[in-house]
């Protein structure tokens, strides 16, 4: 267990949790929420033991959103009433960091699961968006919520949410900033399943998790690698690079299991080689 001031870490190979560990605060994202994650994830990255991760938060809910109280003072810039091209050009890098932090999760090679419940509301739902699948229970509650307090979401859901939902109810909750049930995230596809309570979900995200540990790494790794180099891109710019990356990882110590354990008559055991 490795633990942050933010986050909580948890691995149990082949899985790891990494919980927003704030429940005092309903997990709202101060300072540190936004400069572990690239640690974090960059070690998920890098050890073999883990094949997903699940990222879901401890309390109440997933996460209540910035805490504006704790970040104001990091960013002076926002309040500077001289907003000259010099406090511009001090601020669009601190943009950036915060960008990163989110994209930390989608850089991650290791699948990546939001199990969400309760609240889902702002910067909670940016770093849900980064997920790979995200899941949740009845009680969760989905707000794109930063037209309501007067900025723009500039940390990536506006980019990645409507890969998910598509143009017109992502345009509909960014500028609503309106809440969505458990049930509504479903039927636009923001979540995949609803699960009755906190303890199902919790339940069924470890279930799933241990389904995709179960397939070849090498290969659950490069699909998601080949699914994000895509976004954007045209199918002939998607063709070429997923034959360069099939080339690249075929023939594999994983493949050769497959072909033997289906000649033996017994489940695959895969090593990521």
């Amino acid at each position: 267990m490795s633990e942050y001031h933010f986050y909580l870490v948890e691995k149990k190979p082949p899985l790891a949790w990494v919980f927003l560990n704030h429940p005092e605060k309903k997990n709202a994202m101060g300072p540190a929420a936004w400069t572990e994650p690239v640690q974090i994830f960059a070690e998920l990255d890098r050890d073999p033991e883990i094949r997903v991760v699940i990222v879901a938060g401890k309390g109440a809910c997933f996460s209540a959103g910035i805490d504006l109280l704790e970040m104001v003072p990091q960013l002076p810039e926002l309040m500077d009433k001289n907003q000259t091209g010099g406090t511009k050009w001090k601020f669009l890098p601190k943009i950036k960091q915060l960008q990163d932090t989110i994209s930390a999760i989608e850089r991650c090679r290791k699948p990546v699961i939001a199990a969400i419940h309760g609240h889902c509301i702002g910067a909670g739902l940016d770093m849900a968006t980064a997920c790979d699948i995200r899941i949740c229970s009845e009680d969760a509650l989905f707000s794109l919520k930063e037209a309501a307090v007067g900025f723009v979401a500039d940390v990536g859901v506006l980019q990645r949410l409507p890969l998910i939902v598509g143009q017109g109810h992502a345009r509909e909750l960014a500028y609503t900033a309106r809440n969505i049930s458990a049930a509504r995230a479903k039927e636009i596809q923001l979540v995949s399943d609803v699960y009755s309570d906190m303890a199902t979900l919790m339940v069924k995200a470890e279930e799933l998790a241990r389904e995709i540990a179960e397939n070849s790494p090498l290969a659950v790794q490069a699909s998601k690698d080949v699914l994000n180099y895509c976004v954007g891109k045209s199918i002939d710019d998607g063709l070429k690079y997923v034959a360069s990356v099939s080339a690249n990882i075929i023939p594999s110590s994983d493949l050769l299991e497959a072909i033997n354990a289906f000649r033996e008559k017994r489940k695959p055991q895969f090593s990521g080689n």
